[in-house]
């Protein structure tokens, strides 16, 4: 044989092994995702019940925007399925504080900065490891400007807060923060 086929054919056996060492590895099944998250390799459904509203001030779309949010985490970041109710994992609570607030104030007693806050109390739950169960409430805000009015910002600094809280919330549950 001359160098070209000689060539040839060692790139072709190390192809093949490189293949086979890819069969065999993607056949193991670990506990873990490429982000980093800890699922355990029996969970294969995630519920995120609808998050109520229990303030006074929220919009009200409030409630559901968060419950997208947490479902679109779950949903991009995990190969679980979503069920409505009775998931091998699960989540549940509710949007506990909505709160707009002056955050630094100017001359003339005029705040130069706004804080919009939303906390949400959540229970999570893992039917397969009690130890990993957990209530606790997450708080997250963002600041805009006092010469803006809050219904102007409104919706973007909820979408922003929501993915905050959304990744917080995942974090905890499945990257043991």
């Amino acid at each position: 044989m001359n160098f070209l086929n000689k060539r040839i054919v060692r790139t072709a056996i190390f192809f093949y092994l490189f293949i086979f060492g890819i069969m065999v590895i993607s056949g193991c099944k670990i506990g873990y995702s490429l982000n980093g998250a800890s699922i355990p390799p029996e969970a294969k459904t995630v519920s995120i019940l609808y998050f109520t509203n229990n303030t006074a001030l929220a919009p009200p779309m409030l409630s559901q925007q968060f419950t997208e949010a947490m479902k679109d985490i779950c949903a991009t970041q995990t190969k679980l399925a979503l069920v409505n109710k009775g998931g091998d994992l699960n989540f549940e609570g509710y949007v506990s504080e909505y709160r707009a607030a002056p955050l630094a104030i100017q001359t003339n007693d005029q705040a130069a900065l706004n804080r919009l806050t939303i906390s949400v109390q959540v229970k999570y739950t893992n039917k397969f490891d009690e130890k990993k169960n957990f209530e606790s409430s997450f708080s997250r805000f963002a600041d805009f400007n006092s010469t803006q009015s809050l219904a102007s910002v409104e919706q973007g600094l909820i979408q922003q807060i929501n993915k905050q809280l959304s990744e917080d919330i995942f974090n905890r549950a499945f990257n043991n923060w």
